[in-house]
């Protein structure tokens, strides 16, 4: 059996080529299906998400040509051969293995070592799978490929980091305040980072989020869509005094918050420790705020660096993890052709089980008056001759399988031993 796999990524084609591309979950088995009418196909599924569709495959004997695989993958997206060839990629046996387990560890994705991709493969599978598009070779590929993104987590750090602004800044709230579900989130502003990081917080249990803007009915609708509460920028002294964690995202030109403004709110807040996140460019908090009691600024480029640290130490994990991915592909690997080689086998054993027995039950009628212990002697020898005479077709069969040379040495076998015969030979 030949796997193969052809796609498009974020590191290959264009957005506007992908979009082309984009498979609904419903649409999965149907286009899954139409891989399977490529000759010698017999299994198939096909994974789209907004940064990679792939088409895998598992075939009989020889894989079809490049350009076959590529035609395939272009009627996916309803694009020509022309279209798909300069941006496409294409891998085969061991290759096409490693890629899988590689895009399962989220070593391939634009953010590597996020969690997402592995949930968005299972759910792929499953689809194609319902559909009866893939098979018990691919199903025990996609397994080992979970067990090896798995393992990829838990004995490396390639996920332990926070690489975004919004996520790292949920975790230096964590560092200041421990549990957020006792935190009010202030959103200052309605710039889109800002508003990403307060969906972050609220995501992450934050027990309240307040929504200041100069514009109230922008207030109303932000603080709508996320689940919070709207306020007037003029409440904004105020509002410093409830929250526990404030994030600045507006285009004022100057300071919105100012270390003046908070020596007057830090101890009417009791020197309660409140968090400041400005993604604001300009800024709307004022540095020196830093050097009050229990007050925390950290912008947008103190957040950047910290993400950008963090990714580079996921970087070096994922050296460690390409390590682990290709052990676990050459592992898999023999295990595969180790597979192919059991039908021959089966047959073998089946034929000279057989013949053994027919040849017993002859003697056995010739030997007359054995008692008990005489005639399990017998059959203990038997059994001795017929595996000392299979041993070696088994290893030879085995080696190959696993030297990737199966099927000339299982035919050769099969030729040998007559497995092909109706009949057992006499």
């Amino acid at each position: 059996m030949n796997l193969v796999v052809v796609g498009l990524s974020h590191k290959t084609a264009p957005v506007a080529l992908r979009e082309r591309f984009a498979v609904p979950d419903d649409a999965l088995g149907d286009a899954a299906g139409r891989v399977r009418l490529v000759d010698g196909c017999r299994e198939s599924f096909v994974v789209s998400t907004c940064n990679r569709v792939e088409v895998y495959a598992a075939f009989d004997g020889e894989r079809p040509s490049d350009d076959a695989l590529t035609d395939v993958l272009a009627s996916v997206g309803q694009a020509t051969r022309g279209q798909v060839s300069p941006h496409a990629y294409l891998h085969a046996g061991p290759e096409a293995v490693r890629h899988l387990f590689r895009v399962a560890s989220s070593l391939d994705s634009l953010v590597v070592g996020e969690p997402q991709i592995l949930g968005q493969l299972k759910s792929a599978f499953e689809a194609c799978r319902s559909a009866g598009q893939a098979g018990p070779v691919l199903t025990r590929a996609l397994d080992r490929a979970i067990g090896v993104a798995r393992k990829v987590r838990t004995e490396t750090g390639i996920g332990r980091s926070s690489v975004s602004v919004s996520s790292v800044a949920v975790d230096l709230a964590r560092q200041i305040f421990g549990d957020l579900s006792a935190c009010a989130v202030l959103l200052v502003g309605a710039g889109k980072m800002g508003e990403l990081a307060a969906r972050h917080f609220k995501t992450h249990g934050a027990r309240e989020l307040l929504v200041a803007n100069r514009n109230f009915d922008r207030a109303r609708a932000l603080a709508s869509a996320l689940g919070g509460h709207p306020r007037g920028l003029d409440e904004l002294d105020g509002l410093l005094q409830q929250a526990d964690i404030v994030v600045t995202s507006t285009g004022a030109p100057g300071y919105l918050v100012t270390t003046s403004a908070m020596r007057r709110i830090v101890p009417a807040r009791k020197y309660r420790p409140i968090f400041f996140i400005d993604i604001a460019v300009p800024r709307n908090v004022e540095p020196t705020i830093n050097a009050l009691e229990n007050a925390y600024v950290y912008d947008v480029d103190d957040l950047s660096g910290i993400a950008n640290e963090n990714l580079a130490e996921r970087r070096r994990e994922a050296e460690a993890a390409e390590q682990l991915v290709a052990d676990e592909a050459g592992r898999f690997l023999r295990d595969l052709a180790g597979q192919s080689a059991a039908p021959t086998i089966q047959a073998l054993r089946r034929k000279a089980d057989a013949i053994r027995d027919a040849e017993l039950e002859r003697a056995m009628r010739r030997l007359t008056g054995l008692d008990e212990k005489q005639r399990k002697a017998i059959e203990m020898l038997a059994d001795g001759i017929t595996n000392k005479l299979l041993h070696g077709a088994f290893t030879t069969l085995k080696d190959a399988a696993r030297d990737d040379r199966p099927d000339a040495s299982a035919a050769l076998v099969r030729q040998i031993f007559r497995l092909d015969d109706e009949e057992p030979a006499p």
